[in-house]
């Protein structure tokens, strides 16, 4: 016989399944920005961690935009072909690129910044402010947690 310590917990307390709810719930509508812009997601990404963070490498990119080296490479090659980045080898280890957006890739920022601006609104209208400040210092305390061996 089961009982509810052998059961997984329901679809609507599962928290793999809540976040993935929840990325819908936001990425619909700032999907459909991003394909009306002419951009991915993780195009998005990658310009807005440049534009906040500014010159970096590759590896720096991927880790602060959420994505694989292997995938960052294909959509760095796309953006630099959009001209909203630059490639610049380091000056001091030719191993490593310097990424840097470029004018127009702030420009693409900039141009969205409006709607960004409407969906962020919407959120915060249908949460409140300090429920949204909750969940984001939630989901950020929750990114930062190591898993120790064992666990």
């Amino acid at each position: 016989m089961e009982t509810e310590a052998t059961l997984p917990p329901l679809t609507h307390r599962s928290l793999p399944i809540a976040l993935l709810r929840a990325r819908e719930k936001v990425m619909g509508p700032i999907r459909q920005m991003l394909a009306d812009a002419g951009v991915t997601e993780q195009q998005w990404r990658v310009l807005r961690v440049l534009e906040e963070r500014g010159v970096l490498d590759p590896t720096e990119i991927a880790e602060h935009s959420c994505l694989l080296l292997p995938s960052l490479t294909r959509i760095l090659q796309t953006l630099q072909g959009k001209g909203m980045i630059t490639r610049k080898p380091h000056p001091t280890d030719r191993r490593k690129q310097q990424i840097r957006i470029t004018d127009a890739g702030r420009q693409l920022i900039l141009d969205n910044l409006q709607e960004s601006r409407r969906l962020n609104a919407w959120l915060k209208n249908n949460m409140g402010e300090e429920k949204l400040e909750l969940l984001l210092d939630l989901l950020n305390e929750l990114d930062g947690l190591e898993r120790g061996e064992g666990e």
